[in-house]
């Protein structure tokens, strides 16, 4: 799709599909990893990279430890900023939004969707926390990993999270800097869009 014909979109979230499709077969790896900036109750920011899993009309959904420094942020301040940056396309989305819980049976079709080391991991993982060494990380994978050989339970505290998506930018490299910036702000259950100065 040419520049021009993209521009004429009015739902950024279909963009958002034809671009993700695109940096699926362009990125080298995880294309739909994010930037996901959180803020404390008295607007401390910090932010990190999560892995987006789906985007649908819950909003933008990845999973955590609710125990982490984004979990005990998000509780206090439900509110946050997406970064998506394809270098290889030379595009970034950003989203902004209020964050809900996804349900927990959402949360129990992800987890057990992952390898079983990867389950293993999340179940111990004191997310955010000191940890002693990575002998102590491995040692309490292998007592779970006894204590459940068959299914791996699901924490309490490992859950699903959508970002509801109130405000979306589209960014397109442009020669010389002169990038093409559109912003779309949810108003009436559509979007307004506004192009903005590079």
């Amino acid at each position: 799709m040419d520049r021009n014909a993209l521009f004429d979109a009015t739902d950024p979230i279909v963009i958002f599909h034809r671009w993700m499709k695109e940096a699926a077969a362009s990125e080298p790896n995880d294309p739909n990893a994010v930037a996901l900036a959180t803020a404390t109750a008295d607007s401390r920011p910090s932010v990190r990279m999560v892995l987006v899993k789906q985007v649908d009309e819950r909003g933008f959904c990845f999973y955590t430890n609710a125990e982490s420094r984004k979990g005990a942020e998000l509780a206090a301040n439900p509110h946050a900023a997406l970064c998506f940056h394809w270098k290889s396309l030379r595009r970034q989305v950003r989203v902004e939004g209020p964050v809900v819980e996804l349900p927990p049976t959402d949360a129990d079709a992800y987890f057990h969707s992952r390898s079983r080391t990867s389950q293993l991991g999340s179940a111990v993982s004191q997310q955010s926390r000191p940890l002693e060494s990575r002998e102590v990380l491995e040692e309490m994978i292998d007592a779970c990993d006894r204590s459940h050989p068959e299914e791996v339970p699901r924490p309490s505290w490992w859950k699903g999270y959508a970002v509801q998506p109130e405000q979306v930018e589209l960014w397109v490299d442009g020669e010389h800097r002169l990038h093409d910036r559109f912003l779309f702000i949810r108003e009436n259950g559509g979007w307004k869009k506004q192009r903005l100065f590079p």
